[in-house]
């Protein structure tokens, strides 16, 4: 199908194995890009079906895209040709529906899909909805779930930029690579630029770099192990409080500005 280029200044994915800090990542990203006024009308995407995003930012939803698909689904089921027809006038609407508007950015979840098997062609109109909705927007950040294949499916075909992060071990650094191959070699998706965040990161900074290049991976920058994001995470109090003299922020809006938005 052809390709639906989103309008925007800029389209930011984070991903990386499972336990990495992505969205605490992604969480203070935003925070930066708000309090510097870099962001315009900025649209943040969890992606993850883990829904931590909304935590992170201390956010309460209660309609995901995951139901939007259960309705399409259902009505599917049912057989009916009207309702079928008037629920795909209705997609875009129903997308509509699941965006979560705060003050200064909105939030959309993908959430959890109940129903198993392959829905290639929900799938489909359910990301053409989500890019026909960024388009409103001046940013995107889409917090992933581990891998790339997820991302693909259900959400964009493209991203300008995609933050790969990783904690200080070997298995983070391989699954970085396997990462940048999806992308530059087998073309998962579409992507102008790609990096990669070193988190909780106690010393060891050029040997980090080193393992990096040995992969071909570029370093955007390192965070240091904080024991304030830490106590934050331990009893759910959204990151995006976190004091701004705090030492993982500090080193957040460090590559923010150095790297992302360069």
């Amino acid at each position: 199908m052809p390709e639906s280029p989103v309008s925007s200044k800029g389209l930011i994915a984070v991903c990386g194995k499972g336990g990495v800090g992505k969205t605490a990542f992604t969480a203070m990203m935003s925070k930066v890009l708000l309090e510097g006024g870099k962001a315009g009308k900025l649209l943040l995407i969890d992606a993850d079906p883990a829904m931590g995003l909304p935590i992170a930012l201390g956010i309460k939803i209660t309609r995901t895209m995951g139901h939007v698909r259960e309705d399409i689904i259902e009505t599917a089921r049912k057989g009916k040709k009207e309702g079928r027809v008037q629920l795909a006038d209705m997609i875009d609407y129903m997308a509509l529906e699941a965006l979560n508007e705060m003050d200064d950015f909105a939030l959309l979840a993908m959430g959890r899909t109940e129903t198993l098997g392959c829905y290639c062609p929900v799938n489909d109109l359910l990301r053409g909805a989500i890019e026909t909705l960024a388009k409103s927007f001046d940013t995107i950040i889409i917090d992933g779930e581990a891998g790339l294949e997820q991302l693909n499916r259900q959400v964009m075909r493209r991203v300008d930029t995609l933050i790969v992060v990783s904690d200080a071990t070997s298995r983070g650094i391989q699954t970085a690579s396997l990462i940048r191959g999806m992308v530059q070699d087998d073309k998962v998706i579409q992507c102008e630029k790609i990096g990669l965040v070193f988190n909780r990161v106690q010393g060891s900074e050029e040997l980090l770099k080193q393992s990096a290049q040995d992969f071909g991976l570029d370093v955007l920058g390192y965070i240091p192990h904080d024991e304030n994001i830490a106590y934050y995470d331990l009893v759910g109090k959204p990151i995006t409080e976190l004091p701004t003299d705090s030492p993982g922020f500090c080193a957040v809006r460090h590559i923010v500005e150095n790297c992302v938005l360069r």
